[in-house]
């Protein structure tokens, strides 16, 4: 059997400026942006740059019970991780775009780290793996 998690809904104020955001501040490619009228609501897909895995559905929040948790849909805890090939390349592109950081890089027994906020404050953390990690090695 061979399963994946395709998709994780990130709630949303905005289409465009959650696009704008993602594609333009965090060079994030733009997989998919279909309306269905339906619904009245548009399929807005994301991926980091060369990602095969997982990618993020942007999800308008629809009613005012989904608003409350548009930039803390986990409580307060960093909510998605975002793995590079080069942290301080990725880093400093960040923070010249204007990404705020709210814990600055560490080394740690896992790799680099360092946590950010996304356009609704979201925590996220931009880290590299040590090769070595088991997530890595799955990567390869």
């Amino acid at each position: 059997m061979k399963q994946s998690i395709v998709h994780i809904a990130l709630v949303v104020k905005d289409y465009d400026e959650a696009i704008a955001f993602y594609t333009k501040k965090l060079n994030f490619d733009l997989i998919e942006d279909t309306y269905q009228p339906e619904q009245d609501k548009r399929w807005v897909v994301i991926a980091p740059p060369n990602s095969s895995g997982t990618t993020i559905l942007l999800a308008r929040a629809s009613k005012p019970e989904q608003e409350e948790y548009i930039g803390n849909q986990t409580g307060g805890r960093v909510f998605l991780f975002l793995n590079s090939d080069d942290f301080w390349r990725d880093y400093n592109k960040m923070t010249a775009s204007g990404i705020e950081f709210v814990r600055e890089p560490k080394s740690t027994d896992y790799g680099t780290v360092a946590v950010f906020k996304d356009l609704y404050g979201n925590l996220w953390d931009l880290l590299e793996l040590h090769p070595e990690h088991p997530i890595a090695k799955r990567m390869e």
